[in-house]
């Protein structure tokens, strides 16, 4: 489920594609309020990482996929001096990273915090965050904010998620839910990557994908058991209020202050 295999051919594209990912500022605005060193828990193809080690931050990045890894790799590779050596690339687990340096900021960007799909993995990855804070160091993360009524409906239906020109290609990127876990708060279904040329299909390539999503509630007992403490909630990237009805729910913490 986490490998990522046909999504990293494409992941930079997509997201491209999307005019208005307001997550990046956001990042960048708290990486230059808090300095580095910042480590980032699910890095990715380095879509938020690399701009902040552009800023002059020394910044970690950590992954369990590989191809994504790959396509960092291969971006870091076209980076100044500068920038390369402001970054340190980690292939390994959230759940289990252990490392004796800490950090003034921790991230788990773009919901990766949603592949954690059981209450042991989602305290093994906040523990191994809080772990890795300097003694004022905080925590950010961000998850969507579910909204039942959509999150349950549309099982088998795909959508069109959005499209880009490649060449004399154009690629189409579709989701589809396959099945949803009521009890355990989780979805399973797959991105459909379908180019075509001339109006014709010539390509269609497919990757499962699992998330796991969470209740307000659920989320505080998870920073007890842990040992951390709200800061600040946001409700969007623009930080707005946490609401029953905000599209996101954002979380800056810290080590419970005893």
């Amino acid at each position: 489920m986490d490998s990522y295999r046909i999504i990293a051919n494409y992941y930079d594209r997509s997201y491209e594609a999307k005019p208005h990912l307001e997550d990046l500022p956001f990042y960048i605005d708290f990486a230059n309020q808090n300095g580095g060193p910042i480590l980032e828990l699910g890095c990715g193809t380095g879509r938020i990482l690399l701009p902040i080690a552009r800023s002059g931050i020394e910044i970690t990045g950590l992954d369990i996929s590989e191809y994504m890894l790959a396509v960092l790799k291969e971006k870091l590779a076209d980076e100044t001096n500068e920038v390369k050596a402001k970054v340190t690339l980690h292939h390994g687990d959230i759940r289990s990273f252990k490392t004796e340096k800490k950090y003034a900021l921790v991230t788990i960007p773009f919901r990766a915090l949603q592949h954690m799909y059981s209450i042991s993995d989602q305290i093994a990855a906040l523990n191994s965050a809080k772990d890795s804070l300097s003694g004022n160091g905080l925590l950010i993360f961000d998850v969507f904010n579910p909204h039942f009524d959509k999150v349950y409906a549309g099982i088998g239906e795909e959508y069109l998620d959005f499209e880009w020109t490649s060449g004399d290609s154009q690629i189409k990127r579709y989701f589809r839910k396959d099945s949803i876990d009521k009890k355990n708060l989780s979805f399973t279904g797959a991105f459909i990557f379908r180019t075509y040329r001339d109006n014709q299909l010539i390509l269609e390539e497919e990757d499962p994908i699992k998330m796991s999503f969470y209740t307000f509630p659920h989320l505080q007992l998870l920073f007890k058991i842990v040992g951390l403490e709200i800061v600040e909630t946001f409700g969007s990237f623009k930080k707005e209020d946490l609401t029953g009805n905000s599209p996101e729910m954002i979380f800056v913490l810290r080590k419970e202050q005893k």
